[in-house]
């Protein structure tokens, strides 16, 4: 035999020789894991070692029971019964036991038996102790050298609440639906709040639907690419927003006047769509089912009477047209303009919804030339001056007239849903003052809430802002340019003193004319 064979034998003698095997069941370390060393020096298992303690446990209250049996029969006039015994929990790893050791406990210790019999096993251990109402507890994990690693638990993570998708046919709003929550934001605008509603809705059905097995047919539902017609101020770009937001699709907001055609200084047409991948987190897809909202379209309207390349205007116009009709487009990522250096995605446009929107000034002349262009002499006759004062001239604006302003009939022709927003009057500003639910009193309220300070406005108060407002004519964008002016003063002083309790502010104090209520707290 080999020297080999020598050292391969006694290393498997000295692997039985070391190896463990639990007393009552016979199996080793190696199949149960970690064995509990018990006096004196007598290897168990858990698995019998908790086995064991449940029956000495069961029996010591079976033996309990027959006593207090026994003594009842021989005591019978007892009126008090016994209370039941206090239960007491124990751990089979702690050093301590919270049992007093009394000298006849000691001494009624049984004579120990054999090493291998389990009762005499649980006499030597438990020997003299009162097991009645002792529920013992023996845990998986073993100290010290008979450690075994237990598995922790993973937490359980709560559900997250997920968006739902505008994908889905059956989270998709009606259009009912989405005004009403458009009227919680968006005052006044009724037809326009109706008309982006149903445009919308129709839109995103559509692509929901298109890929289905029962809706392949000759049928084949075209874009709702839309064209708002309005005043500044009067809510064009608040409107998308809101919209973007009560869907939960990606938005991007482009300005139309930094637009130029490629290969000029300025933002390529492309740099639309960038900005609608980055709103969509570099999300393809959900970039693909996105808004986008060019403001200022008015501003690339052809250029008249010039002779040079009109390189902002019409091929701005002419650049944004496949991009409305649907078309794949190489866009850079994380950047305006392409580059050799930039990474490049290509995005189908053909479910991108584009909403164009602009102020068009002078666009109500070339709809009342248009509109007076036939007057005639007589009691019928259609005067010039007839819609010198109509708020809604806007909303009679045609294909025509925007031609006449500039707009190349291909652009027009992939926006076939116009439509106009009216100014906002004396009594819309109002509402705007406070009726939304993010209104601009309301923001100055909070803010003085947060001092401990009741905000208030008074009726009259109203009437001035609304009134110096409309006079600017810069539509709502003026209100908060008011406000901030005869608040400066308010929010500069509240802070000092604890005692104010109440602001009223006044339409004399707008005025210059007088000082704010104030009120001390009580």
């Amino acid at each position: 035999m080999s020297t080999n064979d020598n050292n391969n034998n006694n290393h498997n003698n000295d692997d039985k020789h070391n190896t463990r095997y639990c007393i009552m069941c016979g199996k080793s370390e190696k199949d149960v894991g970690g064995l509990v060393t018990i006096p004196p020096g007598m290897p168990v298992c858990s698995s019998c070692m908790q086995g064991l303690l449940d029956q000495a446990t069961k029996l010591a209250a079976q033996a309990e029971k027959l006593t207090k049996d026994k003594a009842q029969k021989s005591e019978p006039k007892a009126k008090k019964e016994d209370p039941e015994p206090e239960t007491i929990e124990i751990d089979i790893d702690s050093d301590e036991i919270p049992v007093e050791e009394k000298e006849d406990d000691k001494n009624a210790n049984v004579e120990a038996g054999d090493d291998n019999d389990a009762a005499s096993v649980f006499k030597k251990l438990f020997g003299g102790l009162p097991l009645s109402g002792v529920r013992f507890v023996f845990p998986d994990m073993m100290q010290g050298e008979n450690a075994r690693v237990r598995p922790k638990k993973k937490p359980k993570e709560e559900p997250k609440e997920e968006n739902p998708d505008v994908m889905d046919i059956a989270a998709l709003p009606a259009p009912h639906e989405i005004k009403a929550r458009l009227d919680e934001y968006v005052v006044g605008q009724e037809l326009a709040k109706k008309v982006i509603s149903v445009a919308v809705y129709n839109h995103y059905k559509r692509v929901r639907r298109q890929d289905e097995e029962a809706f392949r047919d000759d049928v084949t539902i075209e874009k709702s690419n839309m064209l708002m017609i309005g005043p500044t101020g009067c809510g064009k770009t608040y409107l998308v927003q809101t919209l973007a937001k009560l869907l939960n699709v990606p938005l991007a907001i482009t300005d139309a006047t930094s637009l130029t055609e490629a290969g000029y200084i300025g933002d390529d047409v492309e740099s639309v769509l960038s900005k609608l991948l980055a709103s969509a987190d570099n999300d393809v897809e959900r970039a693909e089912h996105g808004i986008v909202f060019i403001d200022e379209i008015d501003k690339i309207a052809k250029k008249k009477n010039t002779t040079s390349r009109d390189v902002s205007g019409e091929s701005v116009q002419q650049g944004l047209l496949k991009l409305l009709e649907g078309a794949e487009v190489e866009v850079p990522v994380g950047a305006s303009s392409k580059s050799a250096m930039v990474p490049q995605t290509t995005i189908n446009t053909k479910n991108i919804l584009f909403i164009c929107g602009g102020a068009f000034p002078g666009l109500d002349e070339i709809v009342k030339t248009r509109l007076t262009k036939s007057f005639t002499m007589g009691f019928n006759a259609n005067l010039k001056d007839t819609y010198d004062k109509d708020p809604d001239i806007l909303a009679k604006t045609t294909t025509e007239d925007l031609r006449e302003y500039g707009m190349i009939p291909e652009f027009i022709g992939r926006l076939p849903m116009i439509f106009a927003l009216r100014g906002l009057d004396k009594e819309a500003m109002k509402r705007i003052l406070t009726e939304p639910k993010n209104a601009i009193l309301k923001q100055y309220q909070k803010l003085l809430a947060m001092d401990e300070v009741k905000l208030l406005f008074d009726e009259s108060a109203l009437d001035v802002i609304a009134e110096e407002a409309v006079s600017r004519d810069t539509g709502a964008r003026a209100l908060r340019s008011i406000i901030e002016e005869f608040m400066l003063d308010i929010m500069y002083e509240i802070p000092k003193d604890d005692t104010i309790g109440t602001v009223t502010i006044t339409g004399d104090y707008i005025r210059k004319k007088g000082a704010p209520i104030i009120e001390m707290r009580a």
